[in-house]
């Protein structure tokens, strides 16, 4: 059977009386460690509080200084009026202390800093190298020397005012302009995601021109036709390059990340992957299923289908797509960039000639990958008689056999 604690009793009624009990074994110097606790009334409901060891630095004139205090606290309304009271307080102060010293590392975290330490590691892992490149090259041209030394709460809007001003001075394109903008509302995003801001990206409060890029050069049978037998004589991979998207829709970009893992020449299908929207399959014509059944020499199914000369990926269209443009006189007289033939026309040379040839819309958006139809839609003008042809369907098919049926009714 246990032995019952015996608690002493110690101090006077002016100054408050606090419970002692002694322990068994440990002393504290020369007596035995003791532990203190005591109690008061305050309207009618009892307050307890436990102090604590002696050994712990609990002396019984703190105790009693505490026990005091707590009382007067609690005649007079204020806080703390216990023990546990005082170290919730305590804790409160600490958890402010904390979160104000964090505000203030967070304030002091510049644009510049955030962009070097948590972005740009993070954008190397998720994005694809050349783009880290240009996103790099905007921050230290023209997005540090205005902001870099800035934290994020002292950003406002004429501070990019200032970027897009210092940008369109040294005459750099609406386009670039605009791209500078999305670098700095992704890394303003990310900021936000970090918990180092919570307000809108001040790019919103900028006014941006807008662009009409739209290219609608495309190519000729007959065009296409001299291209390729002009590229034939000087390079027959970029020949192959070339009538591969021609006949496909794949942009340059898919085309240097084609490797022979996603080619499918048993049923006639490509996997592009690394697209700008979703993956999808673009199916060969027999000329592009040609090229492919002779390049293949049973590589490894990392391996690239297009390379450069030491068999790495292709990082850019080679110089002889661009000297053979020029000798065919294509560009000749062009000044409009959206005129002029690239690389990229070949696309829209694609999807040109599948709307001309009578492929809907729809169909013609899930060979190119577009996310919306909206982006199809600029090759609906290839179709002038559409419109027309359906119209007179309609007339023939609809209005005239609902006239005639209206016409039997009444004779009726």
């Amino acid at each position: 059977m246990s032995k019952k604690i015996q608690w002493l009793k110690t101090g006077t009624k002016k100054s408050g009386f606090l419970y002692f009990k002694r322990h068994e074994s440990r002393k504290n110097g020369v007596k035995f460690d003791r532990y203190y606790r005591s109690e008061y009334q305050i309207n009618g409901k009892r307050v307890a509080i436990n102090f604590g060891w002696e050994s712990d630095g609990w002396t019984e004139l703190e105790c009693l200084g505490k026990l005091k205090r707590y009382k007067e606290n609690a005649k007079n309304g204020l806080k703390p009026i216990s023990l546990k009271e005082e170290r919730e307080i305590e804790q409160q102060k600490q958890k402010a202390k904390q979160q104000k010293l964090e505000q203030e590392k967070i304030d002091k975290k510049t644009f510049g800093a955030f962009f070097t330490e948590t972005y740009l590691p993070m954008a190397s892992k998720h994005k694809k190298k050349y783009t880290v490149e240009n996103e790099k090259g905007l921050f230290n041209n023209w997005i540090d020397p205005e902001i870099g030394h800035l934290s994020f709460n002292k950003i406002k809007p004429f501070n990019l005012e200032k970027i897009k001003k210092n940008m369109f001075d040294v005459g750099r394109a609406p386009r670039s302009v605009q791209y500078c903008f999305a670098v700095l509302r992704q890394v303003w995003n990310h900021a936000r995601i970090n918990d180092l801001v919570n307000e809108d990206c001040p790019t919103r409060k900028v006014k941006l021109p807008k662009i009409e890029n739209q290219r609608v050069r495309f190519l000729t049978h007959e065009e296409a036709g001299s291209l390729l037998k002009a590229l034939k004589t000087k390079s027959q991979q970029v020949h192959d390059m070339v009538l591969f998207s021609l006949h496909t829709g794949v942009r340059a970009g898919e085309l240097y990340s084609m490797t022979w893992g996603v080619v499918d020449l048993q049923n006639g299908s490509v996997l592009i992957r690394d697209a700008k929207g979703k993956p999808r399959h673009v199916y060969l014509t027999e000329q592009t299923q040609t090229i492919l059944e002779r390049m293949y020499q049973g590589q490894a199914s990392n391996e690239f289908v297009f390379k450069d000369r030491y068999g790495k990926q292709i990082k850019f269209i080679s110089k002889t797509f661009d000297r053979t443009v020029k000798n065919l006189g294509f560009n000749d007289g062009v000044d409009d960039d959206r005129d002029k033939v690239l690389f990229h026309t070949l696309r829209h040379t694609f999807a040109s000639w599948h709307v001309q040839n009578g492929t809907d819309l729809y169909t013609v958006k899930d060979l190119l990958g577009h996310s919306t139809i909206t982006l199809t839609e600029r090759y609906s003008h290839l179709r002038p008689d559409g419109l027309k042809q359906a119209a007179q369907m309609f007339d023939e098919k609809v209005i005239k056999n609902n006239i005639v049926t209206l016409e039997k009714t009444k004779k009726a």
